[in-house]
C-alpha cells in the first residue's frame, strides 16, 4: 500500500522536474534567437547609414574598393564578433566567480584581472613604447593571468587554502595596490595616459579580424570548459564541508574554476578593455529565471551577457550620430540601474 502510494509521488516529481527543464530550455532558445537578431542588427545599424542591401552585398560579395563595403567588413563585422565573444566570456566568468567565492557581488575583476591587465598595458605603453592595440593586447592578457595567479597563491596561504573570503580579500588588496601603481605611472607620464585612456574605457570598436582570430581560441576553449563546471559549482555552493563530504576535492575544483575564469576574463579584457557590469548583472538576471542551479545559470549567462553588450553597443552608436558613445560608458548608465532593479525585485539567492 505504501509502495503504491509512493510511486505516483516520485513520478510526479520527475515529471515536474522534466517540465521545468523543458521550460528553461525553451527560454534559452528564445534568448538565443534574440541574441541572433541583435547580432544581425549590429551589422545593419550604426552611426553611418548603410542600406540593408548594401550590407548583405558586402557580406556576400565584398568589394574592397567600395567604402560602404569596407565599413561593414572591417568595422561592423569585427565589432559584432568581439561583442559576442567578449559578452559570452564575461557572462560565464562572472557566473563562475560568483560560484567559486559564493559571493553574489563577485565580478570578473575580483581576482585582479582588470588591475593586472591595466598595469601591463601601462607598462607596455610607457616603458616599451607599444602604441597599437595589436601590440599591447598580449601584455594585457599576460598581466591579467599573472596577477590572478598571484591573488590565488596569496589566498591559498594558511589553513583551509583559498577559501571564498580569502580570495575576495586577497583580490581586493592586490587590485588596490596595482591600481595605485598604475595611477602613479599615469600621473607622471601624460603621453602614456593619453594612449591608455582609449583602452581603459572599454570598447568593441577598432578591433581587427586578425586580432579577433588570435584571441578567439582562448575565449572559445574557456567558454566550453566553463559550461562544463555546472555540477561542480552546484556542489561548491553547498559549502566546503558538505562538498568534501560528498567526495568533492574542493581545492582542486576551486582552482580549476578560477583558472577558467581567468582565461575568459584575461582574453576578454585584452580584446575589449575593462568592461564593467556585464559579468555582474548577467548571472543575476539568469538566476531570476533558473534559480540556483549552475547547470542552467551558466548557459543563460552566456547568452544574456552578449545580448546586453551588443544592445548597449548599438544604443551607443545611435544616440550620438554621427559620432558614438563607447559601450563601456553606455553600460555604466544601463548596468547600474538594471542591477539595482534586479536586486530589488528579488532577494539574492544564497550561493
Amino acid at each position: 500500500m505504501n509502495s503504491t502510494t509512493a510511486r505516483p509521488t516520485g513520478v510526479t516529481g520527475w515529471t515536474r522536474a522534466r517540465t521545468s527543464s523543458s521550460v528553461l530550455a525553451v527560454g534559452l532558445v528564445i534568448l538565443v534567437v534574440a541574441l541572433l537578431a541583435t547580432s544581425i542588427a549590429s551589422l545593419f545599424l550604426g552611426g553611418r547609414g548603410i542600406g540593408a542591401g548594401v550590407v548583405v552585398e558586402a557580406l556576400v560579395h565584398h568589394d574592397p574598393a567600395n567604402t560602404e563595403h569596407d565599413v561593414v567588413i572591417t568595422s561592423r563585422l569585427p565589432r559584432m564578433l568581439v561583442g559576442l565573444l567578449v559578452g559570452v566570456a564575461l557572462g560565464l566568468a562572472g557566473a563562475v566567480l560568483q560560484g567559486v567565492v559564493r559571493n553574489p557581488l563577485a565580478d570578473p575583476g575580483l581576482l585582479g584581472v582588470n588591475a593586472g591587465a591595466a598595469l601591463a598595458v601601462v607598462s607596455a605603453i610607457g616603458f616599451l613604447g607599444v602604441t597599437s592595440a595589436f601590440g599591447y593586447v598580449w601584455f594585457a592578457f599576460a598581466g591579467a593571468a599573472v596577477v590572478a595567479g598571484l591573488v590565488y597563491a596569496v589566498a591559498s596561504l594558511g589553513r583551509d587554502g583559498a577559501t571564498p573570503v580569502k580570495l575576495a580579500l586577497a583580490g581586493a588588496a592586490v587590485s588596490a595596490t596595482l591600481t595605485s601603481v598604475t595611477t602613479a605611472v599615469l600621473l607622471v607620464d601624460a603621453a602614456t595616459f593619453d594612449r591608455f585612456r582609449f583602452w581603459t574605457v572599454g570598447a568593441l570598436a577598432g578591433r581587427h579580424l586578425e586580432l579577433v582570430a588570435q584571441l578567439a581560441p582562448f575565449l572559445l576553449l574557456g567558454s566550453v570548459l566553463a559550461l562544463l563546471l555546472g555540477r561542480s559549482l552546484n556542489v561548491l555552493s553547498l559549502g566546503d564541508d558538505v562538498a568534501r563530504a560528498v567526495g568533492q576535492r574542493v581545492g582542486l575544483a576551486r582552482a580549476v574554476a578560477a583558472a577558467v575564469a581567468v582565461v575568459l576574463c584575461g582574453a576578454a579584457t585584452a580584446l575589449a578593455g575593462p568592461i564593467w557590469f556585464v559579468g555582474l548583472v548577467a548571472p543575476h538576471a539568469a538566476r531570476l529565471v533558473t534559480g540556483p542551479d549552475y547547470r542552467w545559470i551558466l548557459p543563460y549567462s552566456a547568452v544574456i551577457a552578449p545580448l546586453l553588450l551588443l544592445a548597449s553597443d548599438i544604443a551607443g552608436r545611435l544616440v550620438a550620430r554621427p559620432g558614438e558613445i563607447q559601450v563601456g560608458i553606455v553600460l555604466a548608465f544601463v548596468g547600474a540601474p538594471l542591477f539595482i532593479v534586479l536586486v530589488r525585485r528579488r532577494r539574492l539567492l544564497e550561493l
